[in-house]
């Protein structure tokens, strides 16, 4: 057996080559992404996989199909960037990685959350100006007197309502599936009573066309002053010209953004920071906001697990049996 690995990070090279010695499946490992220029390197191998951020086009599964191929592990949650009609016409199964390790990005978004609530991004521009002062600008709140509103409550979201209830907070949750395992952590509400009564919004939905900019310039009316938003999941479900208006405007208190809406253009590269686009760069410019490169998932554990279960999907697929991460 021969599997093909689109997408491969040098840190996740020898989680892939330790798979490939116990399961004794040879692996091919490409830093390139799976695109229309790169597929015609599938010929001769009978799997792939891939990071799955580059978008996926009909010519892709047509290819894979030409070669014999009929699955595409990819080794992340999201699939937004997957043609799915597509990949069904071509007989190509797509599996995700629904559960690496959900807690590493709650993790990180709870990691923003106190770091926006105890005014850190305030207090370190104003010493890096010589100003070591404290005033009611930067007094803030404990985060057991804090409501905290889960929108979406998967894996990750429920390992965030864990995290949050295990602080004191009070946990609510707005998710069209019920998870009664959640019912010690979360009271489950309506979308209008999380915007209206939380002090913490933290997004943790797939980006469907449902959820795209759930959180707009009317949904950030609704949040309160002192309300946070915090994004650990797709940047599109934020209308980001909405946000930085409500936050120039004083509407909310502040985001904390893992993931933006054009981060494919830039995010995993280094750059040159005049080129950046406005959005970013309005952004980053506020101390009351505060970005990383779509890294929560960025953990020893999580980097393993995407690898491994990914591998094994691709694996099970092609010896002809199932797995439970199948997408479509």
């Amino acid at each position: 057996m021969k599997i093909i690995c689109f997408s491969v990070l040098p840190v996740e090279k020898p989680y892939i080559e330790d798979w490939a010695r116990k399961n004794q499946v040879e692996v091919k490992i490409l830093s390139e992404d799976l695109t229309s220029e790169t597929v015609d390197q599938v010929k001769g191998y009978d799997g792939v996989s891939s990071e799955g951020i580059a978008p996926v086009g009909e010519d892709v599964y047509a290819t894979l199909e030409k070669n014999g191929i009929h699955q595409l592990a990819i080794r992340q949650v999201g699939y937004d960037n997957q043609d799915l009609a597509a990949a069904k016409k071509h007989g190509i199964v797509l599996t995700n990685v629904a559960a690496y390790s959900p807690r590493a990005i709650a993790e990180m978004g709870v990691t923003h959350a106190l770091y926006l609530l105890r005014n850190v991004g305030l207090y370190q521009q104003r010493m890096a100006a010589g100003d070591f002062t404290f005033d009611e600008q930067t007094i803030s709140t404990e985060i057991f007197n804090c409501t905290v509103g889960l929108i979406g409550a998967g894996h990750i979201g429920g390992a965030s309502a864990q995290i949050y209830s295990a602080l004191g907070a009070r946990v609510l949750t707005y998710d069209p599936f019920y998870d009664a395992s959640l019912e010690p952590f979360t009271t489950y509400v309506d979308l209008d009573t999380i915007l209206t009564e939380a002090d913490i919004i933290s997004l943790h939905t797939p980006l469907l066309p449902s959820t795209k900019h759930i959180i707009d310039a009317a949904a950030l009316h609704k949040m309160k002053s002192n309300a946070l938003l915090i994004n650990m999941a797709r940047g599109e479900l934020v209308d980001t010209a909405a946000l930085i208006t409500a936050l120039k405007n004083k509407e909310i208190a502040g985001a904390g953004l893992d993931t933006l809406a054009d981060e494919g253009e830039f995010f995993g590269e280094q750059q040159d920071l005049s080129t950046l686009p406005q959005d970013y760069q309005e952004l980053q410019a506020l101390p009351n906001v505060l970005i990383t490169p779509h890294v929560a998932f960025f953990t020893k554990l999580a980097v393993k697990n995407s690898m491994e279960i990914a591998l094994n999907d691709a694996k099970n697929l092609i010896n002809g049996g199932s797995s439970r991460n199948i997408i479509h």
